[in-house]
């Protein structure tokens, strides 16, 4: 499975929420909502997720192990700065 495109779709300058991102699969599966969070420890992506009845996010979806998640997060800071850079100019 490869990374085929990645999309920064909004850029925030205030608040945590940093950006929203879409990322495609092999051109042929997309992911769209991932949020670039600035957390406490540095920034973050939070996969698409669902307010659930009880008050709790459950995400729609999202990597089942590591190496995919490192994969997308790369993946992803790479473009976020690239598109910052962009805008900066």
């Amino acid at each position: 499975m490869q990374i085929t495109d990645v999309r920064v779709r909004k850029i925030n300058t205030e608040g945590k929420m940093k950006a929203i991102v879409s990322v495609t699969f092999d051109d042929c599966f997309v992911v769209h909502d991932i949020k670039i969070i600035e957390g406490e420890n540095g920034p973050f992506i939070a996969m698409p997720s669902r307010k659930m009845p009880d008050g709790e996010f459950k995400d729609i979806a999202h990597p089942i192990n590591i190496e995919t998640r490192s994969m997308v997060s790369e993946a992803v800071f790479k473009a976020y700065e690239q598109k910052r850079t962009e805008d900066e100019e």
